[in-house]
């Protein structure tokens, strides 16, 4: 029989535990837009995001017997949250399964809210699976975080709320999707009942399960999902919310690393509230549509949906927020090694702020200037670029360029007439201990490392690059190393940075 969910979501159980959130205008970022940008405040939850509504009313449905013996779930964190206050209200315990990835924050905060954590696998699929098992061992119920009806329903009162405090015309709602469960229980309200309104999935470019399985018609399962964004770092969508997104989801929009960053920063600013990054992909899709679609004068909502950051995290966002703004432009130019050649280079600069500039003399004939500059946006970035042209000075644009970004901005004039051989590569080592020594106990003894920068951004990933000296009949035995050492890696030793600044 098929599941009548307006009828759920209106019968749902969620206030006992959870609050009706506010729906806000963002006033700064509304004007920027030239639209009105509310934001659905679900991160002032007492968890600090949305996931106690399901967690809760699918508890409420559970029979007192079944109750007893505890409830248990696998979760990033949100979820786990959420599950053991419901089950602290309904006098039972909680059992969470959580990855070893997880910000020590939310553990701390399950564990605050009378949880027990399990730290257990990479991810949230090794924890679920882990979860399940334990689930049998143990006869608890498990609280699954999205592939529930009575979990969707609890999500789908937000739309039901959304719906209540703006009766006027919507053009669209953005929502965040991990598993699925929050955007298709707002999808299957909101198109009920209003279904001109555009229901507009958002999803990390590297974690978009849902986006490539609604292509290819089937539910598709991810090799490896970013991090990044850890409470949406799911491999593949529930079979329910699938189903309800193919039905009800209008698009799905990708977003990166930089754009959650700058999203982060936006909501800030309207707010002074700091969301986690899967908080922020919402208003960072929102962002992107409206540039897209050259939108003007309507009324979207974004679901912040969580705020449980880390502080240290704070670090990189604050970095990168100004490159997902586009206010920032990186150049690499060169200018002739010679009297007055700087000053006509700071002429082309006109009032613009610098953010960054590095130069090491290298050359006697020429000059390598590393520059950052604030824009107004990539246009204005481009223009720069064909002033320094125009004025003789040749001029590369790493703006987009990853390893600049992350480390060559640090690195720059850092050549040496030693390295022959050199190759380099740019790496994720997972953050933990023992990374580093596994990859150095697994290379020959011949190779040596020539050049390595590392720098802890708050992320579950280390990036590092590292430059090694391998002789040329070696390559294949290095590439063979590469593929067994099981680490996410880049060969960089054509990156036309590299070329100019180290090589």
């Amino acid at each position: 029989m098929a599941i009548d969910y307006l009828e759920k979501i209106l019968t749902a159980r969620v206030y006992d535990v959870a609050q009706e959130t506010p729906l806000e205008r963002a006033p700064r970022l509304s004007d920027r837009l030239g639209n009105s940008l509310y934001l659905k405040r679900e991160d002032v939850q007492s968890v600090f995001s949305f996931k106690l509504r399901g967690a809760y009313n699918k508890m409420a449905q559970v029979s007192a017997d079944h109750l007893a013996p505890g409830v248990i779930a696998a979760s990033a964190g949100n979820h786990a949250q959420g599950v053991a206050l419901g089950a602290k209200h309904l006098g039972t315990s909680a059992l969470i399964v959580m990855p070893v990835t997880t910000p020590e924050l939310k553990v701390k905060a399950v564990e605050d809210r009378g949880g027990i954590a399990i730290l257990h696998g990479e991810t949230y699929d090794d924890a679920y699976a882990h979860a399940c098992e334990l689930a049998a061992e143990k006869g608890m119920t498990l609280i699954h975080p999205f592939d529930d009806p009575e979990v969707i329903a609890g999500q789908g009162t937000i739309g039901m709320e959304i719906l209540r405090q703006h009766q006027k015309p919507i053009h669209a709602i953005f929502v965040a999707i991990g598993g699925g469960g929050l955007i298709s229980g707002i999808a299957a309200y909101v198109k009920r009942l209003r279904p001109n309104i555009r229901i507009i999935g958002v999803e990390p470019v590297d974690a978009d399960a849902m986006n490539q399985s609604l292509q290819a018609g089937q539910r598709i399962k991810l090799d490896r999902v970013g991090l990044f964004a850890d409470g949406v770092a799911v491999k593949q969508v529930g079979a329910e919310p699938f189903r309800l997104c193919q039905q009800y989801v209008d698009e799905i929009i990708l977003v990166n690393t930089d754009d959650t960053c700058a999203a982060i920063k936006d909501v800030f600013e309207d707010t002074r509230s700091i969301l986690e990054p899967a908080g922020a992909l919402a208003i960072a899709g929102a962002k992107a549509y409206v540039e897209r679609e050259h939108l003007s004068g309507q009324t979207l909502v974004a679901v912040a949906c969580g705020a449980n950051m880390n502080f240290d995290r704070l670090r990189f966002v604050a970095e990168r927020a100004e490159m997902g703004e586009r206010r920032e432009a990186i150049f690499a130019v060169n200018i002739p090694e010679g009297a007055g050649s700087l000053r006509q280079f700071c002429k082309c600069l006109g009032k613009r702020n610098l953010t960054e500039f590095n130069y090491r003399i290298a050359d006697q004939a020429e000059a390598h200037i590393f520059v950052g500059l604030q824009v107004k946006d990539r246009q204005d970035a481009n223009q720069m670029a064909a002033t320094f042209e125009t004025h003789g000075f040749k001029t590369l644009d790493l703006t987009d360029d990853e390893l600049t970004k992350m480390h060559l901005r640090h690195m720059v004039g850092g050549r040496s007439p030693l390295a022959h051989d050199e190759v380099l590569y740019r790496f994720e080592f997972p953050e933990n201990p023992g990374a580093l020594m596994r990859f150095l106990n697994g290379m020959s003894p011949h190779w040596n490392i020539s050049l390595f920068h590392y720098r802890n951004h708050g992320a579950d990933y280390g990036r590092i690059v590292i430059g090694i000296q391998v002789p040329p009949a070696e390559l294949p035995q290095w590439q063979a190393f590469l593929e067994t050492v099981g680490y996410r890696y880049w060969n960089e030793s054509d990156n036309p940075a590299y070329r100019l600044f180290l090589a």
